[in-house]
């Protein structure tokens, strides 16, 4: 089986349940506790699967591995399954972001697409970051005003605590009786979004805010 199932954010995942049982490993002895600890971490991973082919089900399945080398090659194997984030090319982000003219696109070449949740980068210059992620199976970027916050914070799209900025952007929400309102959303997320897409485990706020960004009616 070959097929590409995994997604960056599962991948991240399943590497922070197993790091859990390999701490569980050494810091309990009792294997009524380690056994049930296995199970559980088990039972979330094939949550996050649940139309997986009976062949994708039994590379997932982590309940026969109990030493760390088993499960550090449990997680390198299933490495081999990541579902790469699209590659782009230059001209394809200019066309996301029509209204930025003088648009600043990284050096693409240097990116790793094939541990990516999303792209990001920030244009120091105007205090922009750009954001790219693949929604209902279609490419969307937002631009957001950002700012470095010198105190670290929690990030909302990875769940940890680190340097971050703040990032805000308008919606293109509407109100048929007031042509002139605007509705303005932002948070924290990493500054790094490299280190961020190594620690997303969720796309659940990431997906919440690029939809209320474009959302179209107040």
């Amino acid at each position: 089986m070959n097929e590409k199932f995994i997604k960056n954010e599962q991948y991240n995942f399943i590497k922070r349940q197993v790091d859990l049982i390999k701490d569980i490993y050494k810091k309990n002895s009792d294997p009524s506790v380690i056994k049930a600890f296995r199970e559980l971490a088990n039972a979330q991973i094939l949550d996050l699967f649940p139309h997986a082919a009976r062949e994708q089900v039994e590379k997932l399945d982590l309940s026969r591995w109990k030493t760390d080398a088993e499960f550090d090659q449990y997680v390198q194997d299933l490495a081999r399954y990541l579902i790469p984030f699209p590659k782009l090319t230059e001209q394809q982000v200019k066309k996301m972001f029509p209204k930025a003219k003088k648009l600043k696109v990284p050096n693409l070449s240097t990116i790793d697409f094939e541990k990516m949740t999303y792209l990001s980068w920030s244009d120091i210059s105007t205090n922009k970051k750009f954001i790219i992620y693949e929604l209902n199976e279609k490419l969307m970027g937002i631009e957001c005003k950002y700012s470095i916050i010198n105190k670290d914070n929690l990030c909302s799209f990875c769940n940890r605590f680190g340097q971050v900025a703040f990032i805000s952007t308008i919606t293109k929400a509407k109100k048929s009786n007031n042509p002139d309102y605007y509705k303005a959303i932002g948070n924290y997320i990493c500054l790094d979004s490299a280190e961020c897409n190594k620690k997303i485990t969720s796309v659940d706020y990431l997906t919440t805010f690029l939809e209320e960004s474009n959302r179209k009616h107040a």
